[in-house]
């Protein structure tokens, strides 16, 4: 099986389907944030890792990061779509990226309201201009995960399992910062480098060091917007070894620099606070 892997660019992404619209539905793939489901209406088959599940109205459904999802339609459906980066809680890091649910879904989860009050609490906001919006959002998904963490069962996903991918990206994504390479994760792993090279290319389409570069541009954007660190430090932060080839990384994935793109972030930011 082909599996997709997709570098999002934002932190935070929702799709609201509570009048129709789009079907829930899409090919094999994987990334560093958590998606979940809520569904209102309908019934649609969804994946996580090898295992299928049936997502019916009142359920919610949801994946940690890097582990493979998908969707198969099966006619008209109401639901709400989050994509949100871990990096949004990280109260809850340990859980996302060492942890796996032993069950992609949660049903029934309707008997716990603020669920739902919660997704639409972070939902509106997401218009909204106020200073504040930032704060709102993640206190209102802190609250809906304390409370749906609670009703979903977690084991430990230990690197060199059966799942070999997941382990490989899980350990790329919390160690990106440093030096990577096929030859340390074979050691660290224990999967042959031969085998780790040919899961990113003919599983997920995208070369390996292409792959760690996209991890440490994400979290470059990150500090570009969040902080006053220099182009410099961040660069030294995310794991590169020199500023020029941080600098045409990003313009790579990006479309421009890291200054101009600070300068544009900074320049919507500032837009947004004035009423």
């Amino acid at each position: 099986m082909q599996i997709r892997y997709e570098n999002r660019s934002s932190d935070f992404y929702y799709r609201d389907r509570t009048n129709g619209g789009s079907r829930l539905q899409c090919k094999p793939h994987l990334h560093y944030h958590i998606e979940l489901v809520y569904m209102l209406e309908g019934t649609t088959l969804a994946f996580a890792d090898s295992t299928q599940y049936c997502l019916e109205a009142g359920d919610v459904f949801v994946t940690f990061p890097n582990q493979m999802h998908y969707f198969i339609s099966s006619g008209p459906e109401r639901y709400i779509l989050f994509i949100l980066s871990p990096d949004l809680m990280p109260e809850l890091s340990r859980c996302f990226t060492e942890q796996l649910p032993e069950t992609a879904l949660c049903k029934h989860a309707d008997t716990n309201p603020r669920l739902l009050q919660m997704l639409k609490i972070a939902a509106g906001e997401e218009e909204n201009n106020s200073p504040w919006r930032d704060t709102i959002i993640r206190g209102a998904l802190l609250t809906f995960f304390g409370e749906l963490l609670q009703m979903m069962a977690l084991t430990e996903n230990k690197a060199g399992s059966s799942h070999a991918l997941r382990s490989v990206v899980n350990y790329c994504s919390r160690n990106f910062h440093r030096e990577l390479s096929l030859g340390m994760l074979e050691e660290e792993l224990h999967i042959s480098k031969y085998y780790i090279s040919h899961l990113f290319s003919d599983r997920l389409g995208i070369r390996f060091n292409d792959y760690v570069n996209s991890l440490r541009i994400s979290a470059a954007c990150r500090l570009l917007r969040h902080t006053d660190d220099s182009i410099t430090e961040i660069s030294e932060q995310v794991g590169f070894g020199t500023l020029r080839t941080f600098n045409r990384a990003f313009s790579k994935q990006i479309g421009m620099s890291p200054s101009l793109y600070r300068r544009t972030a900074m320049t919507d930011l500032i837009t947004a606070s004035v009423p």
